[in-house]
């Protein structure tokens, strides 16, 4: 099945939704509500998957199966994507030697964030909304 322009528009445009919730949800609970930043950051990425999954289920895939199974399989490629973006920083920072904040800036932020980001895609258009019954994406 071909990748279209919509479907990654789509996919593009409910992860800087959920990038935006993660990040507010997170400055805000670390911050005005004072939480410590482990939990603050668990909470907001919880809530930035929901909001991914959401825009994906009824936005970019809509028309698929949507529930628990799906919801529960999107949280585990999600999961698999940030241990993606730590590996990526490991391996710069402690394998390579890359200590400096702008090496772990480009190892976390960008070359993990890039990867994960395809394993993200690939993972939600193959593992969670791969079914039949496929729709036009709502971006057109």
């Amino acid at each position: 099945m071909a990748i279209s322009r919509r479907e990654i528009a789509g996919f593009a445009l409910s992860g800087i939704c959920a990038y935006a919730a993660d990040l507010g949800l997170f400055v805000w609970l670390r911050g005005g509500a004072g939480w410590d930043p482990v939990t603050a950051k668990s909470v907001s990425f919880l809530a930035g998957c929901t909001v991914a999954y959401l825009g994906n289920a009824f936005g970019t895939y809509r028309g698929r199966r949507v529930g628990w199974r799906e919801y529960t399989v999107f949280f585990g490629v999600n999961l698999s994507g940030a241990a993606v973006q730590l590996l990526c920083l490991a391996v710069s920072h402690y394998g390579l030697g890359l200590t400096s904040a702008r090496a772990d800036t480009v190892s976390g932020a960008v070359v993990g964030m890039g990867l994960a980001t395809c394993l993200r895609f690939w993972g939600t258009r193959t593992l969670v909304f791969g079914g039949e019954g496929r729709r036009a994406p709502w971006t057109g």
